[in-house]
């Protein structure tokens, strides 16, 4: 079983900035693709961004510039850098990975997110 936490979230006023970490734990082939979501109140759970295993990213339209994914490997951790942040940020945030368990068994896995709330 593997298992994803996240840290990080918290309040921040617009403009600043917030580094969300996750960490990976369990029974750990591989990890694949990790990527961050988000779902804020009354909204639909929404794609922030995406790395895949080979490092090739892509963001969702309204945070492209300002938010930054990478991930460490060899630590099985992930991390968003939020820059610019703006109230219509404002959102729990998810952590997902798919991740082989074993040689050719692939499972997705959910964190059980972090709020970040940026409010003056």
């Amino acid at each position: 079983q593997v298992k994803l936490v996240e840290s990080g979230g918290g309040l921040v006023q617009p403009g600043g900035s917030l580094r969300l970490s996750c960490a990976a734990s369990g029974s750990i082939f591989r990890l694949d693709g990790m990527g961050w979501y988000r779902q804020a109140p009354g909204k639909e759970r929404e794609l922030v961004a995406h790395m895949n295993n080979l490092g090739s990213t892509k963001y969702g339209d309204s945070v492209k510039g300002r938010f930054t994914i990478s991930r460490d490997n060899a630590k099985n951790m992930g991390y968003l850098q939020m820059n610019s942040l703006k109230p219509e940020d404002t959102a729990v945030y998810y952590c997902h990975t798919d991740v082989f368990v074993s040689r050719y068994s692939l499972a997705s896995v959910w964190g059980q997110g972090t709020q970040v709330t940026v409010s003056s």
